[in-house]
């Protein structure tokens, strides 16, 4: 099934297409790929198969679409979610971790992260989707929707935890050679409807993501999928 310049995957429940989306990591690390990893509350569960399903990332090089701005180690860390769920369950650590500095000041670690993003091209991007239609840390109507020459930036949120974040802008997401979203959960299903179904628009950040020359993969299951038309 396909929808607006996506191809489209309903899986029956969270758990389902949690599996979908830890195959497609498992893989992309078996191969040596530069695959950047999401943060939330849906993403944890396919980070743990994942990290059974290929226990040795050392081929791999790990980025993130966004961060937190807070320690590595407070609770609210997308690093953190992913070391407590994917990195210290595998048997061997991605031979490339890119890990956006949450710690420093945001213009600092945007900078930076600016920086270490200039000549790699993103394989694999796991993007989430906000009940408001965000991507990342890219939220609705949002001055970053507009940059066109950075690949990363600082950002304020919208909803909690309202703490300024760093966040990969739309030119670095789009240059990715595959984009798959992850989303479940009913409280999600309007959002999908106009981020997926829509028209391209900046109150919905989520319409904007589309690979440039890759492929877009949207991975949902039954609740999240339930107000997009057939």
């Amino acid at each position: 099934m396909r929808v607006r310049d996506a191809e489209l995957v309903v899986a029956d429940d969270e758990e389902s297409a949690a599996k979908r989306v830890a195959g497609l990591l498992a893989e992309a690390a078996r191969a040596g790929r530069e695959i950047a990893l999401t943060g939330g509350s849906t993403p944890g569960r396919a980070y743990e198969l994942a990290a059974e399903l290929e226990p040795d990332w050392s081929s791999a090089g790990v980025w993130w679409g966004d961060e937190r701005c807070v320690p590595p180690d407070d609770d609210r860390s997308n690093f953190g979610l992913a070391r407590r769920t994917l990195l210290d369950r595998l048997e061997a650590q991605p031979g490339r971790l890119h890990r956006i500095h949450g710690e420093d000041d945001p213009a600092a670690a945007a900078a930076s992260y600016d920086e270490d993003l200039r000549g790699t091209t993103l394989d694999l991007v796991l993007l989430g989707l906000g009940p408001d239609g965000h991507v990342a840390s890219l939220f609705p109507n949002s001055p970053g929707l507009n940059e066109s020459e950075r690949l990363a930036i600082p950002a304020q949120p919208n909803l909690e935890p309202f703490v300024a974040r760093v966040t990969l802008t739309p030119r670095a997401l789009r240059s990715a050679r595959r984009i798959v979203f992850l989303v479940t959960g009913e409280q999600k299903a309007e959002a999908v409807a106009s981020a997926l179904g829509g028209r391209p628009d900046p109150a919905v950040p989520g319409s904007l993501i589309r690979a440039g020359s890759g492929e877009t993969l949207a991975i949902l299951d039954q609740k999240a999928a339930s107000r997009l038309r057939d």
